[in-house]
Order: C-alpha cells, then structure tokens, then sequence
C-alpha cells in the first residue's frame, strides 16, 4: 500500500517532503514564502501603482528614444567609420563570441539585441554579421539565472534542485544554437524567411506598413534631438560616438531599471499566475512564461522567480523547462517593437534583424520542444550538471567561466584580434 501511494503522487510527496528544515506539514503554501527569498508580493497604495505605472510608461519611451539616439549617432558616423566599428565581427564566430559575452557582462540580451538592430537599421553592420550576435545573446542571457541559484548553495538538495531548473535554460539555448547556427551558416533560413516577412509587412494592403509608423518618430524627436544638440558640439567623430554611447547606456537604465520597477508592480501576482499554470499543462506554462516575460520586459525575471520554487522542491525542473521556452520567446517581441524606431533607408532592413530573434525562437520550439525526441535533452544535461556541481561546486564556477566568458574572449582575441 505504502508503494502504491508513492507511486501514484510522487510530485506533491516527494516534492513537499523533500525539503530539509521545512514545515513538518510540507505544505506548499507555508514553504513559498521562503521559497521567495523575501520577494513576497507587496500590496502597495494606489497612487504608489499609479506612479510605478507611469513611470512604466516613461521607460518604454526611454526605451524606443535610445534606439532612435543610437541609429542618428551611426549615421551621423559616415558609412565607412561606421562599418570600421563593426568590422571585426564580420567573421560569424567572432560575431556569436560578442553576443554572449556582451551580454554577459550587461545582464541584458534586450541590450544586446537592440543595440544589433540598430546597428542593421543604421547601415553600419550587415544583417549576416547581426544574426549570429542576436544567437550569441539568446545564449548570454541565460547566465544570470544560473547565478540565482547559487543562493541554494549552503544545502545541498535545495543547491541541487535549483541548479537543475536554471540551467535547463542554459541547455535548451546551447542546443538550439548548437543546431541553428551551423544551418544558418550554410543555408542562410534565418536571413531568408525574415527577409520575406519583413517584404511581405511592408509591401502588402493586408498588412500595416511599419513606414507608416510616424507617431513613433515624432514622439522621440524631442529627446533625440536634444543629444544630438548636446553632442553637436564636439568633433565631427567623437560627436557620433558620443551619442551612441549615450543610446547604449539609455537602453541599458532603461530595460534595468524596467524589470526592477515591473518586478515590484507585477511579479508577485506573475508569479502567482506561474505557479498554478505550471503544473497543468506543458503548453499552458510555456504560454504564460512568454506572456509573463512580454510584460516584465525580461526572460531572466520570468525564469528567476521560479528558482527559489524549485530549490525549495515545489517546483520540478520538468514543471520550469515549458516555462524558460516560453519567456525565450516573450522577450523577442521587445526588440521587434522597437526596431519601429529606426530610421534612414535601411530601418526595413532593421526590422528584419528583429524578426530574425523572433523566428530563430519559434523554430527552436518546434525544433527542440515540440519533437519528443529533442525534448529531453536539455533537462538530461541541466539534471546531470547539477548532480555533479552538488557534489562539486567548484564545477559550476569552471562551467560558467570556461563557457561564457574564457571561451567567447579566446574568440575574439584569437579570430577578430589577432
């Protein structure tokens, strides 16, 4: 009798016993507070959400200025100074090597990606150059999470619970790249599809035109106008420069500080959404990892606050795998919107550079979680990696170093330097 009922419930026993130091109850409800870290939903005054959303607002306009501020200051730059800064990412290696480290080091593939798209839609980097920076983001992306659970790291079980679901998302990016960027490199889908879509959006009456977009210029002269006067005044070089650097920080303050102001307006009742959605359907929970992360603007929130869960064992790192899919999805739409902000005779090819992450993303789905014979693997590698970093920490600190940091700078010191 005793195996039947193991047997027939093992996600609320084993889940909810194998907690050390909780509640002799295990019930769920009393160990999610912990399991939070003190990220417990507030219920704040109304003029206070009313402030946070309003300045909600003003970021995403803060967003969309610096995407205009940086395509100026590349066209401000002339073609050939413009092409020279991105010239040692022409090789496709070195290109995949600066979007993970990049991101690395700025915690935001938003960052990285709409600084490419941009790029693209200023004229100063090619769209084959772009696709393998916007790969290499996707993948950067995913170290943050994994450094969320090294706050487990004092017990053992929790340490290996946690790691097990953060980097299913390290796992699930490496494979779809591992798989799409020798393709890419080969056949070009990626630069063909989105290059159809993108004619297909501007050329067509069924369609809204993105050319048609002026509300969107016209709300961000203003602000772009002002740096471009500030900046006006210094050399005909440094200028430019000056001005795409003032851009890039913008976007940076802005999807940071972004996440952190929805995180306080939102997460809690995400999270609640999250939760229960996650152990009734695979589909239903990748659907709200992606919705969950188009309003927080950010797939590492999304993934980062169901960590603490899985530590504590409420979660399984199968019941977060639907999820990660899903907010890797939700964050291509970000870019996608702001790629509207480009400007000059090449923002349609911008756009196209935004629609690369979009249905890189979607054929990742079909390709790795969609086929059950793909699907397993990235839990097998996260499951494996985090047994043998519970019994060998240090292996953790080897595999993220080597991987997303020794490894792209070996590249492009080696390749794009040297």
């Amino acid at each position: 009798m005793a195996e039947a009922a193991s047997d027939s419930g093992p996600d609320n026993s084993h889940r909810d016993g194998d907690v050390p130091g909780r509640s002799p109850s295990g019930d769920p409800a009393r160990t999610a507070p912990a399991a939070g870290n003190g990220a417990e939903a507030v219920e704040l005054p109304t003029w206070t959400k009313a402030l946070g959303w309003c300045g909600v607002a003003g970021l995403i306009y803060l967003l969309i200025c610096a995407v205009s501020i940086i395509s100026r200051g590349f066209a401000g730059l002339g073609s050939d100074a413009a092409h020279t800064m991105f010239a040692f990412a022409a090789n496709p290696w070195v290109g995949l090597s600066v979007g993970v480290l990049g991101t690395v080091l700025i915690q935001s593939s938003t960052t990285t990606t709409a600084i490419a798209v941009t790029a693209v839609g200023s004229g100063a980097l090619p769209i084959q150059g772009a696709i393998p920076i916007i790969l290499g983001a996707n993948v950067g992306t995913t170290v943050t999470t994994s450094l969320v659970a090294l706050t487990f790291i004092g017990n053992r079980a929790e340490f290996r619970r946690a790691l097990g679901a953060s980097t299913v998302h390290d796992f699930y990016n490496w494979l779809a790249l591992l798989i799409f960027f020798p393709i890419e490199l080969i056949w070009h889908p990626l630069q063909h599809i989105s290059g159809s879509l993108t004619d297909a959006l501007y050329g067509a009456d069924w369609l809204p035109n993105p050319a048609h977009f002026n509300f969107v210029r016209a709300a961000t002269r203003p602000v772009e106008h002002g740096v471009i006067h500030a900046t006006s005044h210094v050399s005909s070089t440094l200028g430019p420069l000056f001005t795409i650097v003032i851009g890039a920080v913008l976007i940076l303050v802005a999807v940071r500080y972004l996440g952190k102001l929805l995180k306080l307006l939102m997460v809690g009742r995400a999270r609640d959404v999250l939760i229960k959605a996650v152990g009734r359907n695979a589909y239903l929970a990748m659907a709200s990892g992606m919705g969950v992360t188009v309003v927080t603007q950010s797939s590492t929130i999304t993934t980062s606050v169901l960590v603490p869960f899985a530590g504590a064992g409420i979660l399984t790192p199968a019941q977060v795998y639907p999820v990660v899919v899903g907010s890797n999805l939700g964050t291509t739409f970000t870019v996608v919107f702001a790629a509207f902000a480009g400007v000059g005779q090449d923002a349609k090819i911008g756009l196209q550079a935004a629609f690369v992450h979009l249905i890189y993303n979607l054929f990742a789905i079909v390709v790795i979680y969609v086929i059950p014979f793909l699907r397993p693997v990235p839990l097998f590698c996260a499951e494996n990696l985090a047994r043998v970093a519970s019994e060998h920490r240090w292996v953790l600190a080897v595999y993220l170093g080597t991987v997303f940091i020794a490894l792209p700078a070996l590249v492009i010191v080696l390749v794009g330097v040297l």
